[in-house]
């Protein structure tokens, strides 16, 4: 199994300088009107962040010179702040969680807002990028779209990052120190991954919010409607079309809001909950996780309930696929590969 995931991490893993922005729109241009690329922002409370990257997007992607990004939407999923304003402002085209779908109820959740997404984008191909991201670069696009537009073969691409955690004595945020960022990934995704799907051991951040793949897998994939989102769409993605068709790209530095510890916990929780029910598909024992947070009499527990629920292949919806009829699109749902482990 190492030997497959050196073979894999020679062959699927890639810099953003591998692939000129010139190399990219020639690429799509020479593939015609088939390949259209969507970006999508999930965004909660997030005014601080979504327009810098809304306009980075715009004004490097979405030119004449480079019409590489078609469409860019933001899917508010509840926004107490001005992130829609923001995000209009800037260039985006808002969309409200709520007024997708409305005959299934939304429910809270990162997993929910992106699963919605794809009945109001268009694009051949989907990039995912969440919206807390600070000093963002158009690598974060380019970067993950660009071996889909280059490879056939390949359908679902994540980025790699360093992740400092911004804020750590001594570090000031840069990347090349001791303290980083992903400390759910590496104290429960990582073992899992390691563990029970040891193909996928050679991906630098399995939970990364930064990953592009074809229309024509995500529609056929579940999606967890919350944190477990990433590693669910990661695993599912490997069973359904194999590890050759997944890859990596190295995009630099991400910088973002880091959660604090209670929050990490809940994530933890989410995603442990994810895995086991791919390992089992059977039932939690308690779908539940007590904390403490210390109060005026002592440590007071606060219970929250860990996501349990998870939205079928959009596929299967009947307003998705009657979309895709009137733009004249056939069904893509394809053989599942049952030959990945």
């Amino acid at each position: 199994m190492l030997e497959e995931v050196e073979r894999w991490l020679v062959r699927r893993s890639w810099s953003v300088a591998d692939r000129p922005l010139d190399q990219l729109v020639a690429a799509k241009r020479a593939a015609g009107r088939g390949t259209s690329v969507s970006v999508v922002l999930p965004a909660l409370n997030e005014e601080a962040t979504v327009g810098e990257i809304v306009s980075v997007i715009r004004r490097e992607l979405m030119t004449e010179a480079v019409p590489l990004v078609d469409e860019l939407v933001v899917v508010d999923s509840g926004s107490t702040d001005r992130t829609s304003e923001v995000a209009a402002r800037a260039g985006a085209r808002v969309v409200h969680r709520d007024a997708i779908l409305p005959r299934i109820p939304a429910v809270p959740g990162k997993g929910e807002v992106l699963w919605r997404s794809l009945l109001v984008t268009g694009g051949d191909i989907v990039c995912f990028v969440d919206a807390d991201l600070k000093e963002f670069s158009a690598d974060f696009v380019s970067g993950i779209v660009g071996p889909l537009l280059t490879d056939p073969d390949v359908q679902f691409v994540k980025a790699m990052y360093d992740r400092p955690l911004t804020g750590a004595p001594g570090q000031g945020g840069r990347p090349g120190g001791a303290e980083q960022g992903g400390r759910v990934t590496e104290l429960v995704a990582r073992p899992l991954l390691n563990l029970h799907w040891p193909q996928l051991a050679g991906f630098v951040q399995p939970l990364g919010g930064e990953y592009a793949a074809r229309r024509s897998l995500l529609e056929r994939l579940p999606f967890p409607v919350g944190y477990g989102v990433e590693l669910g769409l990661l695993v599912d993605a490997l069973h359904t079309v194999g590890l050759d068709a997944l890859a990596q790209v190295d995009v630099g530095v991400r910088l973002h809001r880091h959660q604090d510890g209670q929050a990490l916990g809940r994530m933890a929780a989410a995603i442990y909950r994810t895995a086991q029910l791919r390992l089992s598909r059977g039932h939690l024992v308690r779908p539940a996780l007590t904390q403490f947070e210390r109060g005026e009499g002592g440590f007071v527990p606060r219970t929250h309930a860990v996501d349990t629920e998870e939205r079928p292949p959009m596929a299967e919806i009947a307003e998705y696929a009657a979309r895709h009829l009137r733009n004249g699109h056939g069904g893509t749902t394809g053989r599942r590969n049952t030959g990945a482990a």
